[in-house]
């Protein structure tokens, strides 16, 4: 591929395109002024404002969400994998019916996987406009958001009402669901029994890593953060490996299948037999299958890349092996 076929797909930080309605929760207090970005895959949105940057199949979605300081996403639960690592910023991350059976504070570069079926929430607790990337299973991401009752409630007080088809309608801009389409019904009590409220313990003692610790773990070799045989013992549908300078290498290698680089530290040389390119941290891109490519720090300093590959696995419910 020369360098302007390989362009469209690489998704530059500075050129991701937010969507600001993207979900039930969107004219919520505390909520509205989030921004989601769908870089790999159709991704979540409830919104038809929602831009997908790289429709490509891959296995997996890559998304992101910008927050300013003080602004939440609301409690939701997905049906397969949700990976997020941190790009900027200091994030909150908390779950439970009502956010109250745990949570964990994030800097940057850590990464944490969530279990399925549980309701989770994240806030930016930084001082600045913070963005944190997200991994999820399936090439239709489980089939979308599972809201908390009272997020469902309390977004209808603000205009905005989820239909069953899974789109969302702003009355507060005339927009109602059409004739046949009811409103998303909320979970009942006899559902929400089956959303556990798992401990402090076991979240953060099964899926989250801290950057420094995947740093000296990846000096030599790439450190495997998420896989069968992983540091996080899950098998979603995909594969995390965190590279270093120290681990990085130029010898071309290839993948029967799509795979991503996501740089968190550092510039990142990406060379193939035709063309070549660099990416920075926030940058997103999609390596062909079957592409012989190297992938080394271009500059001196502290260097770091996400690395995410598809497997044979299927998506769903977080593998307990």
């Amino acid at each position: 591929m020369t360098p302007a076929e390989m362009e469209p797909r690489i998704v530059r930080y500075g050129d991701l395109m937010p969507c600001k309605t993207a979900f039930i929760d969107a004219h919520t207090p505390g909520s509205d002024q989030k921004e989601n970005f769908t870089i790999i895959g159709g991704g979540v949105s409830e919104s038809p404002d929602q831009h997908v940057h790289i429709a490509i199949p891959h296995g997996f979605n890559i998304g992101a969400a910008g927050q300013p300081p003080k602004c939440r996403n609301s409690l939701h639960s997905h049906r397969t994998a949700e990976v997020f690592f941190v790009l900027s910023g200091r994030w909150r991350f908390f779950w439970g019916r009502y956010g109250t059976a745990g949570e964990v504070v994030l800097e940057e570069g850590d990464i944490i996987n969530i279990p399925t079926g549980i309701f989770r929430g994240f806030e930016n607790i930084g001082t600045d406009y913070g963005m944190i990337m997200a991994i999820l299973g399936g090439d239709d991401a489980g089939g979308g958001v599972i809201w908390a009752p009272q997020v469902i409630e309390d977004a209808q007080a603000h205009g905005l009402v989820l239909g069953e088809n899974g789109q969302l309608y702003d009355s507060k801009k005339g927009v109602h669901p059409p004739d046949g389409v009811k409103p998303m019904p909320v979970l009942s009590e006899e559902d929400l029994n089956g959303y556990p409220e798992m401990t402090p313990m076991q979240v953060v003692g099964m899926g989250v890593r801290r950057y420094h610790d995947m740093m000296a773990l990846g000096q030599h070799d790439p450190c495997k953060v998420i896989g069968e045989t992983g540091i996080i013992r899950d098998k979603p549908g995909f594969e995390v490996d965190f590279i270093t300078r120290g681990s990085a290498t130029d010898a071309m290698h290839q993948h029967d299948r799509p795979s991503v680089l996501m740089p968190m530290r550092g510039h990142w040389r990406v060379t193939w037999e035709e063309g070549a390119t660099t990416l920075a941290p926030g940058d997103t891109m999609s390596v062909p299958e079957n592409l012989p490519h190297s992938a080394v720090p271009s500059m001196t300093g502290e260097a770091s890349l996400y690395h995410i590959v598809g497997t044979d696995d299927p998506a769903g419910p977080t593998w307990l092996g």
